[in-house]
């Protein structure tokens, strides 16, 4: 079973740099997107043999999330239950008979850390509500989750210890959520390889690949022996975030 995951950073705009090419060189039985910035409406995208679910935050032009499954889903719901963090269309989650599947864009800390406070609650918020699903089967999570862990996951860890996602407290809080029973499955495989799948649109950054790694796939542990692969798809334009994928021994 193969699951892809990308931050498209507007799907119209990434749709006009090859998106729908992409899409079905991938050949995802779970294509899951992030920063889809879009109202219900305002693009008109389908591919044969896949489902489509949306959530839209209620600001324009902002944050977003979709899911395209070849597999129904036996529920799906958006959100994690909690007024305060809902309304900005961050989390879209399926529930198929031998797992979960949470796709998230996690909010960005945002420069002068001017949104860390809220980060912080939401971290905590999110894992409870991971926890919970891993309670009743197990948990694929995907998505940007805003993050590198640690240093070999950013060009330049020194220079931006302060800076968002790479905050102490953001670093702090992943770790509690690996420590809570979940998997990073590209580190799990690839202890030591350095690859990333964000790129500033500054300072030619892609050209100089001075990246961070912060799009990812976790599962619950119970799931790492179905590991079969886990790539990062630098190869891939079209947004500054580029896809990452996970293969899973589950029926497809």
């Amino acid at each position: 079973m193969r699951l892809v995951s990308w931050n498209v950073n507007g799907l119209r705009a990434c749709a006009a740099k090859g998106f729908e090419e992409s899409f079905k060189a991938l050949d995802a039985d779970f294509f899951c997107l992030q920063e889809t910035k879009l109202q219900e409406g305002q693009l008109d995208m389908a591919f044969d043999g896949y489902e489509a679910y949306w959530n839209y935050a209620e600001k324009k032009g902002y944050s977003g999330t979709a899911v395209f499954t070849r597999r129904h889903p036996l529920a799906v719901s958006t959100g994690i239950g909690i007024d305060e963090h809902d309304h900005e269309g961050r989390v879209i989650t399926l529930e198929m008979e031998d797992f979960f599947l949470v796709n998230v864009y996690v909010p960005n800390s945002q420069d002068g850390l001017r949104r860390l406070d809220y980060r912080m609650k939401w971290e905590k918020d999110f894992r409870d509500y991971l926890c919970r699903l891993d309670g009743r089967k197990p948990v694929v999570v995907c998505g940007d989750l805003n993050v590198a862990h640690e240093e070999i996951d950013l060009k330049n860890p020194k220079t931006n210890r302060r800076n968002a996602g790479f905050t102490d407290e953001e670093r702090e809080q992943f770790s509690q959520l690996l420590a809570a029973g979940f998997t990073d499955t590209f580190r799990s495989l690839h202890p030591d390889e350095v690859t990333y799948s964000w790129w500033s649109y500054r300072f030619r950054a892609r050209e100089k690949n001075a990246g961070w790694r912060i799009d990812y796939f976790l599962i619950s542990n119970r799931l790492a022996p179905q590991m079969s692969s886990a790539s990062i798809h630098t190869e891939i334009m079209g947004s500054d975030h580029c896809p990452v994928q996970l293969e899973l021994n589950l029926p497809r």
